[in-house]
């Protein structure tokens, strides 16, 4: 394999342990765990299923972690395509991972709630129960800041995707198409208190599930089309 195969194999090995450990952290463990309208219900989840709870945040921070990475490398892959909208790609993602690590400090605080420090014996338990939930709102607030740049970096690499020659253009339109959903979901969540419950909720961000996955599965399985050498 050239070099540029061998870095289309590791963007789709990065993408795909980014994917994996996102779905097991954003999406699967909280379903478990957290109960909205039953504080009492998700501290019992959370005290019953510590280790999972803990092994959620490690997963969470090792997938912000891998996600420095994945821009680098895909910069080396497009960069011969248009070398601003790479950098541009890299600099939107960098900027969403303080952001993101930021906001796993409130599942720390939600640990410590659950400890049994000392300081915890001045609140009774329907106040811990109070200062939990308020700790995920804390953190999911953080999650929807980050959610910006989620969507913007995929304009550029879908745009980069569709002009390379050597990935589908199918999968560039989708992680493009995906960018302005993801935007628009943001807006939702901030301006529609109820917005969960309206229909749109569900499937704006498709195109960009879509995109993304695709492009980390034909990456890693397929890799691109090396032009021969004269």
């Amino acid at each position: 394999m050239g070099v540029n195969q061998k870095t289309a194999r590791l963007a789709g090995l990065l993408y795909f342990l980014i994917a994996i450990t996102g779905i097991f952290s954003l999406m699967y463990v909280p379903s478990q765990l957290i109960v909205w309208d039953n504080p009492a219900q998700t501290v019992q989840n959370l005290a019953s299923s510590e280790f999972l709870f803990r092994l959620e945040i490690l997963c969470e921070l090792l997938c912000y972690l891998i996600f420095v990475f994945l821009p680098l490398v895909l910069f080396q892959l497009f960069k011969e395509v248009h070398k601003n909208m790479a950098v541009l790609m890299v600099v939107l993602v960098l900027m969403s991972v303080p952001i993101s690590m930021g906001s796993v400090i409130y599942k720390f605080d939600v640990l410590s709630l659950l400890g049994e420090s000392g300081f915890l014996e001045v609140y009774n338990a329907a106040q811990i129960e109070t200062q939990v939930m308020q700790a995920f709102q804390s953190y999911f607030k953080g999650i929807l800041i980050s959610q910006i740049f989620w969507g913007l970096w995929l304009f550029p690499f879908g745009y980069l995707v569709f002009k390379s020659g050597f990935l589908p253009k199918i999968l560039g339109l989708f992680l493009m198409v995906g960018s302005i959903g993801y935007f628009l979901d943001f807006i939702g969540r901030v301006l529609c208190p109820d917005y969960n419950s309206l229909w749109i909720s569900d499937y704006i961000t498709i195109p960009a599930s879509i995109g993304e996955l695709g492009t980390c599965l034909w990456l890693l399985i397929m890799g691109i089309k090396v032009k021969p050498q004269a």
